[in-house]
């Protein structure tokens, strides 16, 4: 496989971006080599400046559900296009699709849209805050909700795969009021909350950890988090940037019928657009500006080239339910592959989501997902790159299947794991 020329626009990068790159995980710094630089995407697959061709089970970390450049939506935008990029000014489209979401989603009664899945998570938050008067939050090691600096504490995902789990550049003083608990172990929240009865705004996490791999919640934990935060009047937020409109068109909450207080979206909402979105129960949002003192703008907020994606996108998976089915079929023909195939692994799915863990531990939490191997997940992960499937370059991503996923591309995938066997004894 030839890759002159991402090595070379690599290369070039260097001296225009930090690493190379616009966001750490491009990088490959956890499996190292030279990122694929991506030319165009098309349905189940993308293509590098190389001319390279490969499935991909990336789609922008989940937004892409229908497929790269799919027909409808790239026709959305095109027309939107033509009306203007950017208002600054409310839309007819911001309330279409929000009723979209509601109707999905009835627990967020009330929402705001933003930019990014790290803007909703950190208005969320302030929004909790102003709500209850409390400071004080709980997340879990593992899980990851943006790069804001109260929220970056153990963080998953790419910060794994840094340096260190923490960010340098963040003030002590600014994490002062995040608590660590983890994830799946109901005595460590349990421990907060004794220790901090009445400081506690809210828990904010991942309904399905997927930034430290993919580990679902054992059997009765996300209700005992609903329990746990009514009983000391703190909120219950539901990180589902990745698993909103992923997991069903009630995301993880609805899977596992648990409600949240509040809720946050991701670029799924917008068709893969750039956009985010926090919202919950109405009571809670009226205290955000201008209905109340919480503070919060953003002039892209509610984008008309973003939401008309994102009606598009919204619209066909309420009239097509047959593709969440399909999609959780397809991966676990893939899981069955992987558990199959390579030795001494460990593969966690919920729903259509899930990722492999090169580790003979069960992975239920931060700790045990930190036992995997590395540097035998980096010798897996080139072996497919090589073979044309492209997977998440780091041990602790998650992988995503579209709609637009063949029996065809399954079937290689699967056949290309069996091989990579062969390499990993």
């Amino acid at each position: 496989m030839k890759i002159e020329e991402s090595s070379a626009l690599f290369e070039e990068s260097r001296e225009y971006f930090p690493g190379g790159v616009n966001s750490p995980v491009r990088a490959f710094g956890s499996v190292g080599g030279v990122p694929v630089f991506v030319k165009r995407a098309a349905g189940s697959h993308i293509y590098d400046e190389d001319g390279n061709e490969y499935i991909d089970y990336v789609n922008s970390w989940g937004p892409c559900i229908l497929g790269h450049a799919w027909g409808p939506v790239v026709e959305a935008v095109r027309e939107a296009c033509f009306d203007g990029l950017s208002f600054g000014a409310p839309t007819g489209k911001e309330l279409v699709l929000g009723k979209l979401i509601k109707e999905c989603i009835p627990s967020v009664e009330m929402m705001r849209m933003v930019s990014s899945g790290t803007e909703a998570v950190m208005s969320a938050v302030r929004a909790a805050r102003g709500y209850t008067g409390r400071d004080k939050i709980i997340k879990f090691k593992g899980c990851y909700h943006g790069h804001s600096d109260g929220l970056l504490v153990k963080a998953g995902s790419g910060a794994l795969t840094g340096s260190a789990p923490d960010s340098a550049g963040v003030p002590l003083s600014y994490t002062q009021h995040t608590l660590l608990a983890q994830y799946n172990s109901e005595e460590s929240v349990k421990k907060l909350f004794k220790e901090f009865p009445d400081a506690i705004a809210a828990v904010v996490v991942e309904p399905v950890a997927a930034n430290m791999g993919l580990v679902a919640p054992k059997a009765g934990f996300l209700e005992f988090l609903r329990d746990i935060t009514t009983r000391y009047g703190a909120l219950l937020i539901f990180d589902e940037v990745i698993t909103g409109f992923r997991m069903g068109l009630g995301g993880a909450q609805g899977y596992y019928g648990v409600t949240p207080d509040m809720t946050t979206l991701g670029k799924i909402v917008g068709g893969g657009m750039p956009m985010g979105v926090y919202g919950g129960r109405k009571e809670i949002m009226e205290v955000v500006s201008p209905a109340g003192k919480v503070y919060q703008a953003g002039t892209l907020s509610g984008n008309p080239i973003a939401t008309a994606a994102g009606i598009v996108t919204i619209k066909t998976l309420m009239e097509h339910p047959e593709i969440y089915p399909s999609l959780e079929e397809k991966a676990g023909r893939l899981v069955k592959a992987l558990q199959e195939s390579l030795p001494r692994v460990q593969v966690n799915q919920a729903g259509s989501l899930f990722s492999v863990f090169f580790t003979e531990n069960p992975v239920v939490d931060y700790d045990t997902a930190l036992t995997s191997d590395t540097v035998k997940y980096a010798k897996y992960f080139h072996y497919l790159l090589e073979h044309g499937i492209y997977t998440a370059p780091s041990q602790f991503e998650i992988l995503f299947l579209s709609a637009v996923h063949t029996d065809e591309d399954i079937e290689k995938t699967c056949g290309v794991i069996k091989e990579a066997a062969g390499i990993l004894d």
